[in-house]
């Protein structure tokens, strides 16, 4: 299937939460290897990313600095977390950041646990994203979201957090129904999430993290 070129480049915030306190569903397989994994999402994710024609630069928003290092090295610039208690708070003001940085840049932002994202997918819903709104698209569920875009930050309300879909739904914002985007959609927060990010196929680091600490079986327990 080929990937439609987006007529629009864009500028993609990826919040990360500090490994030692994210991905508390994921508790079940032991602090180490949900600590592990937490971090290893984020790099999957931001290398996917980055792989993407349609965008032109990743802002990773981050407290850690450990993790701040690790996302410099694989291409992304980190910026501090501003409002580390309110996660669509701290991207309207990530996405302001972006703007000074990169004005021909246009905002969006993806969630840091998407270990299985190919680009391509990427690619093909930011294709999709409205010309003069906000769009997004839901995640496997239906009920949270995974990706954001938008024409600009006057227009960049981002509704992360619970039944975040019906939220974005409710503002107007336009979703991305695309059918064959499942690495897009499949965000990880329990260990059955991660078995079937594995099915698709997940990046490098989170396969390592898998193998070594749990072993080549499924994560179920």
């Amino acid at each position: 299937m080929s990937t439609p070129t987006p007529q629009h480049r864009y500028g993609v915030l990826v919040p990360v939460k500090p490994p030692p306190v994210a991905k508390s569903r994921l508790a079940p397989l032991g602090d180490q290897v949900r600590t592990e994994l937490a971090a290893a999402f984020a790099l999957d994710t931001v290398v996917a990313v980055l792989e993407s024609p349609a965008v032109g630069c990743v802002l990773a928003v981050t407290d850690d600095h450990v993790l701040a290092a690790a996302l410099a090295d694989v291409g992304a610039m980190v910026i501090p977390d501003g409002v580390s208690d309110d996660l669509n708070g701290s991207l309207v003001l990530a996405a302001a950041e972006l703007a000074r940085r990169f004005p021909d840049l246009r905002p969006a932002a993806v969630c840091a646990d998407l270990p299985a994202l190919r680009a391509e997918e990427l690619s093909r819903a930011l294709a999709e994203a409205g010309a003069d709104t906000m769009s997004f698209v839901a995640d496997a569920e239906g009920q949270g979201t995974t990706v954001v875009a938008a024409a600009d930050v006057a227009s960049f309300h981002p509704r992360f957090g619970v039944g975040s879909a019906q939220a974005h739904r409710a503002d107007g914002a336009r979703e991305i129904e695309l059918a064959d985007v499942p690495s897009l959609r499949r965000d990880v927060d329990t260990p059955d999430d991660l078995a079937a990010a594995q099915e698709l196929g997940v990046g490098p680091r989170t396969a390592f993290v898998s193998t070594v600490m749990l072993g080549p079986g499924s994560p179920r327990l």
